[in-house]
């Protein structure tokens, strides 16, 4: 496996934590950051393939006949779009 370096600036909070945890997994924190950006990569890629597979037999005129059964009514406070 091949490996390269990257600069990592944390804000001090996040480096603690990441240390602490990394200690109680008896891990550096190099490692433990590593394992934890590879995991991250898995969910983020496991989610683009759920949507490709959910979205490649929509049909737009489908959204539109969903969308025309939504009532006509001013949204709930806090929704308005600024």
């Amino acid at each position: 496996m091949s490996r390269s370096t990257y600069p990592l600036k944390l804000p001090n909070s996040v480096k603690k934590e990441a240390q602490r945890l990394a200690k109680e997994d008896g891990v550096s924190l190099n490692h433990w950051i590593s394992v934890a950006v590879a995991q991250k990569i898995g969910a983020v890629e496991t989610a683009a393939e759920f949507f490709k597979r959910r979205g490649s037999g929509a049909k737009g005129r489908s959204l539109h006949e969903f969308l025309d059964r939504v009532p006509s009514r001013p949204p709930d406070p806090g929704d308005e779009i600024a």
